[in-house]
């Protein structure tokens, strides 16, 4: 399980930068998702046609980031995020599905392509705790 305070971070906004490579090139995408805490998973929908969805088939290691956008340099709070993306199927789609739309309701009608961003190492900066305070996390397996 995430820290109480990285799982209150990602629970408090909804959109992450994505961050994938293929063949030495990086590549970023900005995504709505939704989250299961039991698993630590971002859930979020793309479609394997786009540059990142394949670079996520060629290599499923992503890195990810969370931020609150301010001028306050007092208030700055963001999340660096390393793991693993797979498209979700089988047994898993209920969960991810159901986590997605809690989120996005409006989607219930969309063709949802659904991955797991399954976090292993989260970084969290929150300079409300004093400049540069990082709390990090890395998953024991």
């Amino acid at each position: 399980m995430l820290p109480k305070n990285i799982e209150s971070f990602i629970k408090e906004h909804h959109v992450m930068t994505l961050a994938t490579i293929s063949n030495n090139m990086p590549h970023c995408s900005n995504l709505f998702y939704g989250y299961i805490a039991l698993t630590g998973e971002l859930i979020f929908t793309s479609s394997v046609s786009t540059e990142h969805g394949q670079n996520m088939i060629d290599n499923s290691n992503v890195g990810g980031s969370i931020v609150l956008e301010t001028k306050m340099v007092g208030k700055i709070r963001g999340l660096q995020l390393k793991g693993r993306a797979t498209q979700v199927a089988g047994d898993n789609l209920s969960d991810a599905r159901k986590a997605y739309l809690k989120r996005f309701p409006y989607a219930i009608f969309a063709d949802l392509e659904l991955w797991s961003f399954n976090i292993t190492s989260a970084k969290l900066t929150d300079n409300r705790l004093g400049f540069g305070k990082k709390e990090i996390w890395n998953r024991g397996e």
